[in-house]
C-alpha cells in the first residue's frame, strides 16, 4: 500500500488540491445563496452593501455551485475509491497532511464570514439577520469539520459501505440541491436580466438625449423642433443613439411647450418595482427615468440656469 501511494502520490495530491479548491467554492456559495435570500426577503432600511441583496452575488453564487459541486464530488469519490482498494494509504503523509490543509484552508474561509457577519451586526444590521446568518455559517462549518475530522480518524477506510460517510454524502448532496432550487425562485431568469439591460441601454441613450437638448436649448433659447434639428447641429450623437439598440427602432420625441418634452420608446420590462435591486442604475436614475412596461412615453423640463435665475 504504502509503494502504491508513493507511486501514485502526485495523482493523490492533485485530487486532494481539486477537492479543497472545489469544497471552498461550494461551501462559499452555498453561503452566499442563503445570505441573498435571507438579504431578499428580511429588508433593512439601513443602507448597508453587504446587507442588501445584491442579484449579481446570488447569480455569481449559482453559477459557482453549479460548477463546483460535480468536482468536490467527483474528486472525494476519486480519493474514498483509492482508500477503498488499498491504492492509498489510510497512514500516508498526503492524505494526513491535505486532509489538515483543507481544515487550514476551510477555517480562514469561515472566520472572515463570522467577522463579516459580526461587523453588519454592530454596524446595525437587523438581529434576525444576524442570527440567520451566524447559523448558517456555523451549520456549514459544522459539517465540514465534523465530515474531516471523522475521516482522518477512522481505521476502516477500506470499509464500501460506511454507514456515517454515506449519511454525510447523501444529507450534503440534499442540502446542496435544496439550496439550489431555492436558488431558482430568487434569481432572475436569462432572458429577463436580458430585457433589462436592454432597457436601461434606452435609458442611457435618453439621458445622452436629454444632455444634448440642454445644451441645445443653453444656446439656442429654445427646444429642437426633432432629432434632426438636434443632430445637424455641435450635437455628440449619432443616429444609433436615436434608436432602440436591439430592434433599430427609433425613439419618438415631442415637444410639450414650457420647457417641457418627452422622450418615448418601447420598453420590455418596468423598472418601478423597488424590491428589484437592478445593480446596472443607481436609484436617483431609475427614478428620473422611471417607466412601466410597453410604449411609454417619459416627460423631461429643461433645468433653468442659474444664471437665468439670477437675472429675474
Amino acid at each position: 500500500m504504502i509503494n502504491s501511494t508513493s507511486n501514485n502520490s502526485a495523482k493523490f495530491a492533485f485530487f486532494y488540491a481539486l477537492s479543497l479548491v472545489a469544497l471552498v467554492f461550494m461551501a462559499t456559495s452555498v453561503g452566499m445563496i442563503i445570505f441573498q435570500i435571507i438579504n431578499k426577503n428580511i429588508i433593512d432600511v439601513i443602507d448597508q452593501y453587504s446587507s442588501n441583496y445584491s442579484p449579481t452575488d446570488l447569480k455569481l453564487a449559482i453559477s459557482a455551485l453549479i460548477i463546483s459541486a460535480p468536482i468536490f464530488y467527483f474528486t472525494i469519490w476519486q480519493i474514498f475509491k483509492n482508500l477503498i482498494t488499498g491504492a492509498l494509504s489510510k497512514d500516508s503523509a498526503i492524505r494526513r497532511w491535505l486532509t489538515y490543509f483543507i481544515l487550514l484552508i476551510v477555517s480562514i474561509v469561515m472566520i472572515g464570514w463570522f467577522i463579516g457577519a459580526i461587523n453588519n451586526f454592530l454596524g446595525g444590521e437587523i438581529t434576525v439577520k444576524f442570527i440567520l446568518k451566524a447559523i448558517t455559517a456555523i451549520l456549514i462549518s459544522a459539517i465540514i469539520f465534523t465530515f474531516y475530522f471523522y475521516d482522518i480518524k477512522r481505521e476502516d477506510v477500506d470499509k464500501k459501505n460506511n454507514k456515517i460517510i454515506l449519511t454525510y454524502f447523501y444529507c450534503s448532496l440534499i442540502i446542496i440541491v435544496a439550496v439550489f432550487i431555492a436558488s431558482l425562485f430568487f434569481v432572475e431568469s436569462p432572458a429577463k436580466t436580458r430585457n433589462r439591460k436592454l432597457d436601461n441601454a434606452i435609458l442611457q441613450r435618453f439621458d445622452r438625449i436629454d444632455s444634448e437638448i440642454q445644451s441645445y436649448y443653453i444656446d439656442k433659447k429654445k427646444l429642437p423642433d426633432n432629432f434632426k434639428v438636434l443632430l445637424a447641429g455641435q450635437s455628440y450623437l449619432n443616429s444609433d443613439d436615436l434608436k432602440d439598440p436591439a430592434t433599430n427602432v427609433a425613439f419618438d420625441y415631442k415637444v410639450s411647450g414650457g420647457g417641457s418634452y418627452q422622450l418615448c420608446a418601447n420598453f420590455r420590462l418596468s423598472n418601478k418595482d423597488k424590491n428589484i435591486q437592478d445593480e446596472g442604475m443607481n436609484d436617483n436614475f431609475k427614478e428620473r427615468w422611471s417607466h412601466e412596461i410597453g410604449y411609454q412615453c417619459l416627460n423631461q423640463k429643461i433645468a433653468v440656469p442659474l444664471i437665468d435665475v439670477i437675472k429675474k
